[in-house]
């Protein structure tokens, strides 16, 4: 089979005193999420993505939190590892598309620079990277402002 897909989630409650760090953008709020790395839940949905189309396991399985050498870690670095394991599977990285939910804050004026950070980490092209945000119109753990998640989905094509 060439083309696999692949499904990502996240979810991070949100937490005091540390930044709000989504698409390796920190997006200003005033509260961060809790979390073992810098609790990026776009870049770890998209791993998660990856590494399930190509049968991988999980980002908990290749960063697991119990390592302190992941304390804190820059979740774009993760990805761009992920990235490279789907490469060294054979597979060649076609698409991802994400979405963020999250009733606050407002995200969209940092679109854009989501995709580019995903796109880079990955070593893709931009225009193969969409990342959306929508609410939950106040409905659920989202709604009530008490974390984040986000979903992905990704195209990966045997590179042989």
């Amino acid at each position: 089979m060439r083309l696999r897909t692949g499904v990502g989630y996240d979810v991070h409650a949100f937490a005091e005193g540390r930044p709000l760090v989504l698409g390796g953008v920190n997006v200003p709020h005033t509260r961060g999420l809790a979390g073992h790395s810098d609790a990026d839940v776009l870049a770890h949905a998209v791993a998660d993505a990856l590494l399930g189309a190509v049968r991988g396991g999980d980002i908990g399985k290749l960063f697991p939190d119990t390592d302190p050498a992941y304390a804190g870690a820059d979740s774009l670095v993760l990805l761009a590892a992920v990235a490279e394991k789907v490469r060294a599977e054979g597979f060649a990285i076609i698409d991802v598309d994400s979405v963020i939910t999250a009733q606050a804050p407002k995200l969209s004026p940092y679109r854009d620079c989501m995709r580019e950070n995903l796109a880079c980490a990955m070593g893709i092209a931009v225009e193969n990277v969409g990342v959306k945000a929508t609410t939950t119109e106040r409905l659920g753990f989202e709604g009530r402002e008490e974390g984040i998640s986000a979903t992905a989905t990704c195209l990966v094509c045997r590179a042989d």
